[in-house]
């Protein structure tokens, strides 16, 4: 039933304040790994593990959520999950070994999966049919402004403070989150409480999800099928994988009831919705390591030029809710989208070759911001506008689901093809550093003066000009492999485009049919 009035707003508010919660932390400690390594004793590889961790944990769950919340009770679920993620925060800031934090990531990430589907399941059966695109784009405020601000928020906590409290700020806000649902959020009825638990199921999910998510995490750091564990769990997920989609077919009470995707626009809606993963978390992934390890911002520095496209997603996300309610096909909206993070990418190509200062990237982050809100909103709209009843947190579980592996499978591939543009890229320009190179002996007897005028002897002002040039050699390769990458990264969002136009167009943006709730 849909709420009304200031109770509406306030339910609202505890759904986006605990799925931010969630998204946050997906990226909130990225930046706090070196001083998590030098605090606890871990290596590069060991640390790791901590981001691993908690996202096999959450993917494992996300497309469970929607059973566990008919089971219990949405509002039973949802309270449960705030509370344990809240609690394990508490227990990953105390950590005092690495073995701990990892274990308490996993409980962190187990708990954090529930909030994000339950969020949006809860928001949809808050707002009147005509109305779930306006809902949909108050929920995206924090799908995808949540990702955007994590880094800006760790960096600032890891200048100012000590990396516990990149867990100990989730404390009073799952507090207040908690207060809020007990106290506003209406009960639903458990209407899978009778039914046997499909025990098979969930561990066939746990299993392939889980395995595909730790190949996806760390197949690029093993040189990917170099590493024998990287080819176990790759086997084990395809067949997993298999096994898992046979079983809840076959079976009459599925933990993942897979017979949701006879809703056309529910089926391409998971695409779509994985190709939006790839863009949002790629693109979070990509633009950090360049401003730190490229162009030497600090974290604070790299958050704060973030910050501007992320007021600029959420100053139009009601603007395309509100277009959705006014009728505007959503196809309409996700192509302009998609056209928009196309000149983003652009835009990046330009700005990655001849970037000098944290101003060159405002305007590219601002199309970005603007792009992501006319693509998570309508994308989102269109792939639910079909569910009802029991199906609503069967869907926006799976739905959630597709976007955090789409952007593993972002991350993954990224990191792979920067990889080998580097190899590329250096050769290349490698082949014009010789002697019979005018450009580059002019240059390379320049620097060596300059470090003979400081005081330096012959040989050492060589030494040190072969490692200068050597310095710039590697810069340009690095920035020319990311151009290449926001290149590949638009083409592609380019040749998505057709798929929008599979799925049905319907009045109202979208809204669900009248007896949905």
């Amino acid at each position: 039933m849909a709420e009304k009035g200031i109770r509406k707003w306030i339910v609202t508010f505890t759904v986006i304040t605990a799925s931010l919660l969630e998204l946050i932390d997906t990226t909130i400690v990225n930046v706090s790994l070196p001083d998590i390594m030098g605090n606890l004793g871990a290596t590069l590889d060991s640390v790791g593990w901590v981001v691993t961790a908690y996202a096999v944990a959450n993917v494992i769950i996300l497309p469970m959520s929607g059973w566990l919340g008919n089971r219990f009770g949405r509002k039973n679920y949802f309270l449960f999950s705030i509370i344990a993620f809240t609690v394990f925060s508490f227990f990953c800031g105390n950590a005092t070994s690495l073995g701990e934090l990892i274990l308490f990531r996993v409980l962190q990430g187990l708990a954090g999966g529930g909030l994000l589907s339950t969020s949006q399941a809860i928001l949809m059966e808050t707002w009147p049919p005509e109305e779930i695109g306006v809902a949909m784009a108050l929920f995206g405020l924090g799908a995808v402004v949540g990702p955007t601000v994590g880094p800006t928020i760790g960096g600032y906590i890891n200048d100012h403070f000590s990396w516990p409290w990149i867990f100990f700020v989730n404390l009073p806000v799952g507090a207040l989150a908690s207060f809020c649902v007990i106290t506003f959020v209406r009960p639903t009825p458990k209407t899978g409480n009778q039914k046997p638990v499909d025990w098979w199921g969930i561990l066939l999910l746990a299993v392939s999800v889980g395995c595909l998510q730790t190949v996806l995490e760390k197949g690029e750091r093993e040189d990917w099928f170099a590493a024998t564990y990287i080819i176990v769990l790759s086997a084990v997920a395809v067949i997993g994988g298999l096994l898992f989609v046979w079983r809840e077919l076959s079976t009459d009470h599925p933990v993942v009831d897979f017979r949701i995707l006879r809703y056309r626009n529910f089926a391409i809606g998971l695409f779509t919705t994985f190709i939006l993963g790839l863009g949002l978390y790629g693109s979070v992934f990509v633009f950090p390591i360049l401003c730190q390890n490229i162009l030497g911002f600090t974290a604070e520095q790299t958050g704060l030029i973030l910050f501007p496209g992320g007021l600029a997603t959420i100053v139009m996300m009601p603007l395309i809710g509100t277009m959705l309610k006014k009728n505007i096909p959503a196809q309409f909206m996700a192509t302009a989208g998609f056209l928009v993070f196309f000149v983003f990418c652009m835009q990046m190509i330009r700005y990655t070759n001849g970037a000098s200062g944290t101003g060159d990237f405002f305007w590219p982050l601002i199309i970005r911001g603007v792009g992501m809100s006319m693509l998570f909103v309508p994308l989102t709209t269109l792939a639910v506008q079909d569910l009802r009843g029991a199906d609503i947190g069967q869907g926006t579980g799976l739905n959630n689901m597709m976007r955090q592996l789409g952007g593993s499978f972002g991350i993954a591939l990224i990191t792979t093809f920067l990889d080998r543009r580097m190899f590329y890229h250096r050769n290349m320009l490698i082949e014009h550093i010789n002697p019979y190179n005018s450009a580059y002996t002019d240059r390379f007897n320049g620097i060596m003066q300059g470090f003979i005028s400081k005081g330096y002897d012959s040989n050492g002002a060589a030494r040190m000009a072969h490692q200068a040039i050597d310095g710039a050699v590697m810069k340009q390769t690095a920035l020319l492999s990311y151009g290449d990458v926001f290149w590949i990264v638009g083409m592609f969002f380019l040749f998505v485009i057709p798929l929008l136009y599979l799925q049905k167009f319907k009045k109202g943006g979208g809204a669900m049919p009248a007896g949905a709730h």
